[in-house]
C-alpha cells in the first residue's frame, strides 16, 4: 500500500487568536492520527502576518526553523508537492472560506465543506435564513448594524454574526444590560444577531456524517446548564488558558459534557432537524449543529459549526467514538471519502 500525502492547512492569516486556536487543534490531530505505514503530513502554517511555513510540526523550535515564504513562493512549493488530501484546520473566516478556494485552484482534494459553504454559515444570520427556509425552527431574531436599535424586549441573547466559540455572546436580560452586549458583539462583527432566548430545555449538539452517500447522525452531545448560573453556553465553557495562555480543552468533564442515549425522546427530533439542515445548506462529508430544545422538547437551530479538526477531544471524534467507531478509522473513512471525488 502506498502511503497517502495528507496536508494539513494551520494557522489564520487575520488573527492571533484564531491562529493559536487552529495550532491547537492541528497539533492534538497530528499525534493522534500519525501512521507512518500509511500516511506522510506536510504541514503548512499560516500566520497573521500572511507569511507561511512548511515546518516538519507545530513545536515553536520546529516552526522558529521553518524557512518564511511569502504568498506566491508557498502556491509554488505547494503546487510541486505530491498531495493526495488536505485536511484545513483553519477556523478563521478567510481561512475557512478563501484557503479552501486555494485548494480547489491548486487541484488538491480536501477532507470537509466546501469554500462557499463554510463563507456562508461563518455569518450566523444567513446560515439561519437557509434552514428556516428548508422548515428548521429557528429563534426570530433582528439583524443590526453599529447605528442600529434592537426593538425586541429582554431577555435576548446578543452575538456576532462572525465569531465562533461563544466569542461574544451575552444573554441580555433587562434593557439596561444591552449596551455593553452590543458592544462586546460589534467589537467582534461588523453585524449583530439579537435573537429571542429560548428557555431552558437543553443545549445539545449534534453531528452527521456521510457514508457511502447516506446521512449518519452520531449521539447528541448534551451540556450541562441552569437557568439561573448558567443559562447559555460562554466562551469559558468550551476552551481555556493556562497561565502561560496555551489553549486547553474545557467543558470535557462528564459531569458537564455527556452523550445522550438514543432512546432519550428529544434526539430523534434533533437527528430530523439536524438531517434538514445539512441538506438544506449542502453539507459535504461531515456537519455540526447547535440546538436548543425547549420545555416542550421542539428543538431550535442555533448555529452551524462545519469543521472536524480530528483531535481526540474536539466533538465528532467523541460521537465517532461513542459508536465504537476509533479516531483512526474514521480518519481513514473521511480520507477515502474526500479521494472519491477523483475516482
Amino acid at each position: 500500500m502506498s502511503k497517502r500525502c495528507i496536508l494539513h492547512l494551520v494557522g489564520s492569516p487575520t488573527d492571533q487568536f484564531y491562529c493559536d486556536l487552529s495550532r491547537f487543534y492541528a497539533d492534538s490531530c497530528i499525534h493522534a492520527v500519525a501512521d507512518p505505514a500509511r500516511y506522510s503530513f506536510l504541514i503548512a502554517y499560516v500566520t497573521p502576518d500572511k507569511k507561511w511555513r512548511f515546518p516538519a510540526s507545530l513545536s515553536d523550535a520546529d516552526i522558529a526553523a521553518a524557512k518564511t515564504l511569502d504568498f506566491a513562493e508557498a502556491v509554488q512549493f505547494l503546487s510541486r508537492q505530491q498531495i493526495d488530501v488536505a485536511l484545513p484546520q483553519m477556523f478563521c473566516v478567510s481561512g475557512m472560506s478563501d484557503y479552501r478556494a486555494l485548494l480547489v485552484l491548486l487541484g488538491i482534494l480536501y477532507i470537509g465543506n466546501t469554500p462557499e459553504l463554510t463563507a456562508l454559515t461563518a455569518n450566523k444570520a444567513k446560515t439561519k435564513a437557509v434552514v428556516a427556509a428548508a422548515g428548521v425552527a429557528v429563534p426570530e431574531s433582528e439583524l443590526l448594524r453599529l447605528s442600529d436599535k434592537p426593538s425586541f424586549k429582554p431577555p435576548v441573547v446578543v452575538k456576532p454574526t462572525q465569531s465562533d466559540n461563544s466569542l461574544g455572546v451575552t444573554l441580555v436580560n433587562s434593557e439596561a444590560d444591552y449596551a455593553s452586549a452590543l458592544k462586546t458583539a460589534f467589537a467582534d462583527s461588523d453585524e449583530v444577531l439579537v435573537e429571542r432566548f429560548i428557555e431552558l430545555g437543553r443545549e445539545v449538539r449534534c453531528g452527521i456524517i456521510e457514508r457511502q452517500g447516506k446521512l449518519v447522525c452520531l449521539p447528541l452531545e448534551e451540556y450541562r446548564m441552569d437557568a439561573q448560573m448558567h443559562p447559555i453556553r460562554a466562551y469559558s465553557s468550551k476552551l481555556a488558558e493556562d497561565e502561560q495562555g496555551n489553549l486547553a480543552f474545557a467543558g470535557k468533564d462528564p459531569t458537564q459534557t455527556w452523550l445522550v442515549h438514543a432512546d432519550d425522546p428529544d434526539v430523534a427530533r434533533v437527528w430530523e432537524a439536524a438531517k434538514l439542515s445539512h441538506r438544506a445548506l449542502g453539507c459535504r462529508h461531515y456537519s455540526l449543529f447547535d440546538f436548543r430544545i425547549d420545555a416542550e422538547g421542539k428543538p431550535w437551530f442555533l448555529e452551524a459549526g462545519l469543521y472536524c479538526s480530528f483531535a481526540p477531544k474536539s466533538v465528532i471524534p467523541t460521537m465517532i467514538k461513542a459508536t465504537g467507531v476509533d479516531l483512526n478509522t474514521f480518519f481513514k473513512q473521511m480520507v477515502d471519502e474526500a479521494l472519491t471525488v477523483a475516482r
